[in-house]
């Protein structure tokens, strides 16, 4: 693995304090009707990112997930200004303004959405790890999924086939214990998830989400032993979030004494504490990255705002059509 230094955990704090800023700006605009539909935002899980960002080849490796996906193509790559402009719904986004909050996409710095399908990208992970075997790279795919979706079939049949052909994917749960709004002790007979790869002597274990270095660690294990050919490995990453599923979440199924409680092990203030402890910055040089990250915000904001709205006729210029399609009758 990557040594973990000081500029490790500078470079984390700046990274872990702009997600959240960046999501905090989404919420705000959101309220504000600048941002339609579904909303998913991910404070509190960023130590799952940053930490997993450290373990991977970011020239090669790939990475899929979820709907709660706004922050993972910045930390592969992706102009943060696209992506807002994305969830604006504006020409300059990342798919022109048409995939919205739940469908960032980039081929081009390998990450591969976004999606809106609960467990929809389970399989879809596991292919591409099939395809980068089948082409005889030795990248790695991350897969990620929360916790309510590891209740969907799709997992076992995908868990079962990996674990045959050993394909180089990581599956990853992101457990921030509620999936939309049910506890995970109301949805199994366990609540250690790991524990469903031992079906498939997958190799699996929990992890502490909220520290990245700890993530890192198990990360850089699992995504060695998919390099080398020896298949996926299943890790449970306990994490919390501390905003609702999405922005309609009334969160009447836990309290707000027990957020309160979760919010003193935030993994950004973790870092921090390190920083001090180590004396690796003083606070006046905190102050000044935080100024960083407040106009790095403000200019994404900015650029979603001055972008143009995309001309109507885009919606069907992606539409795929062929004339000569082979399985279907031309005439009807």
């Amino acid at each position: 693995m990557k040594k973990i230094t000081k500029q490790t955990y500078l470079d984390w704090y700046e990274n872990m304090l702009f997600w959240r800023k960046f999501e905090d700006k989404l919420a705000q605009v959101y309220i504000n009707q600048k941002v339609r539909g579904f909303l998913h935002l991910y404070n509190g899980q960023e130590a799952v990112l940053a930490g997993s960002l450290h373990a991977m080849d970011l020239t090669k490796d790939k990475m899929i997930t979820a709907y709660r996906n706004h922050v993972q193509p910045i930390g592969m790559g992706v102009d943060p200004k696209r992506v807002m402009a994305e969830l604006y719904g504006k020409a300059t986004g990342t798919s022109q303004g048409l995939g919205g909050s739940m469908h960032i996409f980039s081929k081009e710095h390998r990450f591969y959405g976004g999606h809106g399908i609960v467990g929809g990208q389970i399989p879809l992970g596991a292919g591409l790890a099939f395809g980068d075997k089948y082409q005889g790279s030795d990248a790695v795919t991350l897969t990620f999924m929360g916790d309510g979706a590891v209740r969907q079939g799709s997992l076992h049949e995908t868990f079962n086939l990996a674990m045959l052909w050993k394909l180089p994917v990581v599956f990853c749960c992101e457990n921030n214990g509620y999936a939309m709004g049910t506890s995970v002790a109301r949805t199994a007979n366990h609540t250690d998830i790991y524990k469903l790869g031992l079906g498939y002597e997958m190799p699996c274990k929990p992890v502490d989400g909220m520290k990245p270095e700890v993530v890192a660690k198990e990360m850089d294990e699992a995504i060695q032993r998919a390099r080398r050919g020896d298949g996926p490995t299943f890790l449970e990453i306990r994490t919390y979030r501390y905003r609702g599923h999405s922005m309609s979440d009334a969160q009447h199924y836990r309290t707000k004494e027990e957020v309160a409680k979760k919010q003193e092990e935030d993994p950004i203030s973790y870092v921090l504490h390190e920083i001090y402890k180590k004396k690796w910055a003083t606070e006046a040089e905190i102050k000044k990255v935080d100024k960083k990250v407040k106009d790095m915000v403000a200019a994404c904001e900015k650029f979603a705002d001055e972008s143009p709205y995309p001309e109507k006729n885009v919606m069907y210029d992606v539409v795929y059509d062929q004339k000569d399609y082979p399985f279907l009758p031309h005439k009807l």
